[in-house]
């Protein structure tokens, strides 16, 4: 490993998705590809074609300018960042902001997407890509699996992807298969023989199961007896170890191990496969693509800078009034207090306003540690700017609160001291910038970096030398006093003012001028020298503090370690899985549990629903000629759009039953989760048109919002209390106040049963990828959450987004245990295998503009929905084994109707099901 430079000769793409939510899409590409640089790919191009040309080929016209455009650098001329645009399906939102939770910008898919591509821009010929399917239909997530393979191949390149429920024929693309299990290689090889392996045991696939589904079930306790394939012999556990042991003895087990028993041959090695410079650019184009990010944020945020600027302007008007000339004298030793006292203020003014660096800082810190960690700059190249392009910020406001205030206030008439004034403040305020930003860097979250930072300015107000003077300050705190960088701040101003002419005039029976004496009251010194020496004091802490604000991000780490909770019966069989001992009952009553619900899912019809101690009204929710636009994107507008509005909901109708789970489908920005925040009433902004109504009333949001419960697809929850504690908690808030405590406490007991959260009642929750409750373990509270308000009507957004196929059907055993209380639920889905997809009783497909093209029952193993599309005309039949949801997207996408010469929603709109 130290031969080469690992993170820029391999990429690791996280399941997380980290980005600066003010840069659009393709400035957050873009960036990254100027980071990491071309490599040695512009050599290889050069090679490449000097070849071409010595044995008379013509390169394939496609592939040259795609070689061409990973292989020259430079912001303008790198055309990559286009086409991994492109590549991605990002094109149509490449000038949208990224957003995050609490900016609005591309949908969770989309920002997946950008995810994947901001290492796909860069030099690397190794990527591994963990989950990058989360939030993907599974159309798109084909494309780009199919895509990433092309180039993988082109490059001759290694690509490894670990996925979440993938369909069929996105497993098809792949060449090998590891399968994991419990921390055992249980499979390593091409994809043709993994389940001849497994026929080896004992175990078949079954005809409507996706193999990616089989291979992640066949090796638990919990669902290995149904794929059991020996009639002739009875079924008996196969544990993680023996399948690890049978696959060394299995023929590509065997390749394997005599390929890696060889010794590597360097002199096969090409020396441009590895990469061993540290970074992808120079240091100046580093330091200068920081300048120019650092400088897109600063505008992008420019509201906060015109927000503090008002703020010292509100601020200083204060102090003019408060301290006004009129009201201001030169006689005694009290009259300088109160002088000292707007000297203070103006200090304390600056501090405060400093604090705003501590949050711009520490909410940009999770994207630096990632590219800080991916080599894309050093942390001197990120902190620089952070500190040079403040500098005139911090001129225009020192500028307000000195020349607006000085002679109102009537301070000494000097211009040179003026302007020595205004000198002070402006090192007061950026040491008081690098201060709460070298705080951030320490504190690394908001929460710890809040607290530090309080503590710090308490402690340095206290010791500036005004609240308690010199001689108050205790001697074995002296050294805090001076070590305060506000002493010195506290020092030079008060000297600058009191040693000016208005202070001059000899106090009756003294030899000392006013102003001497009222610099001594307070301790200060009364030489002219200390303005100088408080000067150079603040220049150093603001070098010091931008130092340390570097070696922080240099050498730490962001805090928390990912620690997941289990649960004692998933540590159970986790051990159980492994060595193959039998379990407890607890176990085998929850493999039951599956089967059962498994049943369930297939015939919802049969399942009785059962009684809670709360009770609640079910009700329909119907829906007619909903439309929804917002105002037109300047964007857009620029582009020659004449349109004043852009309508994203055009003309949908439908239907929500009590008891009846509906799946809400449609590729990536078809308008899914839109039509789900319409009716659920979470539209704060733009136009909405159309009838809803609730059971055959008209919908009142402020009734409404009592009766329905809504799942985000970002599990949010306090982190630091436990799962029953953040029920109890919805609870009291939601339920009504006649609602006695215990009949509370046995509905949250019968909900937490409800969705199986028993074992985990006392886990923290913790902070999702650092620490508490897994991902599949989060959906379950967020369900919970909801249920305990007794809610009729509930939407989720992706309830199985970024789960594996058996996370994905324990969530799934929720919601249909939810269903069966006889609630409405509807529930937007992304890539369902077959036997989720088929767990849902209705569908409400939309395509991409916002309009429904079938709405209706799905039918035993998906027929109603087959018969309906294959019996439009020329649309491709479904092959045996199919997803059936993969299928519908498929048949039902742009291109299809662009071939076929149909409108899908025109169709649907004079059938049967419509009318």
């Amino acid at each position: 490993m130290n031969e080469f430079v690992a993170q820029r000769s391999a990429a690791y793409i996280s399941q997380h998705d980290l980005h600066i939510a003010e840069m659009t899409v393709r400035e957050t590409l873009a960036f990254s590809a100027r980071c990491q640089g071309v490599g040695s790919r512009y050599d290889m191009l050069t090679e490449l074609s000097r070849r071409e040309k010595a044995a008379n080929i013509k390169p394939d016209p496609d592939l040259d300018v795609y070689m061409k455009a990973i292989s020259v650098g430079g912001q303008d001329t790198n055309i990559i960042t286009d086409y991994i645009l492109k590549i991605l399906g990002l094109d149509i939102c490449a000038d949208t902001m990224v957003g995050d939770d609490m900016l609005r910008g591309i949908s969770g898919g989309q920002r997946k997407r950008v995810t994947t591509g901001e290492m796909m821009v860069g030099a690397e010929r190794a990527l591994f890509m963990d989950e990058i399917s989360t939030g993907l239909d599974s159309s798109t997530t084909y494309q780009i699996v199919k895509s990433l393979g092309l180039i993988t191949n082109i490059l001759s390149g290694t690509t490894v992807i670990s996925l979440l429920q993938p369909a069929p024929e996105t497993y098809n693309l792949f060449d090998d298969i590891i399968l994991l299990s419990d921390g055992h290689i249980v499979y390593q090889g091409p994809r043709e023989h993994v389940l001849e392996f497994f026929e080896s045991m004992g175990f078949k696939c079954p005809d409507r199961k996706g193999v990616a589904d089989f291979l992640q079930e066949v090796t638990s306790r919990k669902d290995q007896p149904q794929y059991w394939a020996r009639s002739n012999r009875r079924y008996q556990y196969v544990p993680v170890k023996e399948f690890a042991r049978a696959f060394q003895a299995f023929h590509v087990g065997q390749s394997l191990s005599a390929e890696l028993s060889r010794p590597f041959d360097r002199s096969q090695c090409h020396p441009a496969s590895l990469t061993t410079s540290t970074y992808g650019a120079s240091k100046t184009e580093l330091l200068r693509a920081c300048i120019e990010r650092e400088w897109l944020l600063m505008k992008r945020n420019m509201f906060v800078y015109r927000f503090r600027a008002f703020q010292l302007l509100v601020m200083t008007v204060i102090v003019m009034t408060l301290f006004l000339r009129t009201n201001m004298h030169h006689r005694t030793v009290n009259d300088g207090i109160v002088y000292l006292g707007a000297l203070f203020f103006a200090i304390v003014a600056h501090m405060f306003n400093g604090f705003s660096e501590l949050a711009l800082a520490t909410i940009k810190l999770p994207v630096f540690f990632k590219q800080r960690d991916y080599l894309f700059f050093p942390a001197w190249a990120y902190a620089i700017p952070t500190w040079i392009l403040k500098i005139p910020i911090s001129c225009v406001e020192v500028a307000i609160t000195v020349f607006l205030g000085y002679y109102v206030i009537g301070f000494d008439p000097d211009v040179g001291r003026l302007f020595k004034q205004y000198l002070l403040l402006l090192f007061v305020n950026q040491m008081a910038a690098g201060l709460f930003r070298f705080i951030a860097a320490l504190g690394r979250t908001m929460v710890v970096a809040n607290t530090l930072a309080s503590f710090a300015l308490l402690v340095l107000l206290v010791l500036s030398g005004f609240v308690l003077s010199h001689h108050d300050v205790k001697k074995w705190w002296i050294w805090g006093y001076w070590m305060s960088p506000l002493q010195y701040a506290m020092s030079a101003i008060a000297v600058n003012e009191f040693l000016g002419d208005k202070w001059q005039r000899v106090l009756q029976g003294s030899n000392r001028t006013l102003g001497i004496d009222v610099l001594k009251s307070r301790g200060f010194f009364t030489e002219a020298k200390w303005y100088w020496i408080g000067v150079g004091a603040l220049v150093g802490y603001v070098i010091v503090f931008n130092i340390l604000f570097t070696l922080a991000l240099s050498y730490l780490k962001p805090l928390g370690k990912s620690q997941q909770i289990l649960s004692e019966d998933a540590l159970k069989e986790k051990h159980a899985n492994i060595t193959g001992e039998t379990p407890d009952g607890s176990i085998s009553a929850a493999a039951g549990n599956i089967n059962s619900s498994r049943r369930n899912s297939a015939a919802p019809e049969d399942s009785g629903r059962r009684g809670m101690v709360l009770p609640f009204a079910p009700l329909a929710v119907a829906f007619n000629n909903m439309r929804y636009s917002v105002d037109m994107p300047a964007e857009m507008k620029a582009q020659g759009v004449d349109e004043d509005r852009l309508l994203l909901l055009k003309g949908v109708s439908g239907s929500f039953k009590p008891g009846v789970l509906t799946a809400l489908m449609g590729v990536s920005g078809a308008g899914k989760t839109t039509l789900m925040d319409v009716l659920a009433g979470r539209k704060t902004g733009g136009y909405i048109e159309g009838d809803i109504s609730i059971s055959g009333y008209p919908k009142k949001q402020e009734t409404f919002a009592r009766i329905s419960g809504y799942c985000e697809q970002n599990d949010i929850h306090s982190p630091n209390v436990t799962v029953y504690e953040s029920l109890v908690y919805s609870a009291w808030l939601r339920l009504p106040s006649d609602v006695e405590s215990e009949t509370r406490k046995m509905f949250i007991e019968q909900v937490m049963e409800l969705v199986e959260l028993n074992s985990l009642r006392d886990a923290l929750v913790g902070l999702p990828g650092v620490n508490g409750l897994s991902t599949e373990q989060r959906k379950r509270l967020t369900i919970a959450v909801e249920l305990v308000a007794n809610p009729s009507i509930i939407f989720m957004d992706e309830p199985t987004s970024g789960l594996d196929a058996r996370a994905a059907a324990i969530v799934m055993r929720t919601v249909r245990n939810t269903v069966d209380t006889g609630r409405t639920v509807v529930c937007t889905i992304h890539q369902p295998s077959i036997d989720i997809f088929e767990a849902f009783d209705e569908l409400f497909l939309m395509k991409r503009g916002g309009e429904e093209i079938y709405v209706g029952p799905l039918g035993h193993q998906s027929c109603d929905l087959i018969q309906y599309f294959e019996g439009i005309e020329r649309v491709s039949k479904i092959k045996p084994g199919y997803n059936p949801a993969t299928w519908m997207l498929e048949v039902t996408s742009q291109a299809q109707e662009d071939i076929l010469g149909v409108s899908f929603a025109e169709v649907y709109k004079n059938s049967d099901l419509y009318q």
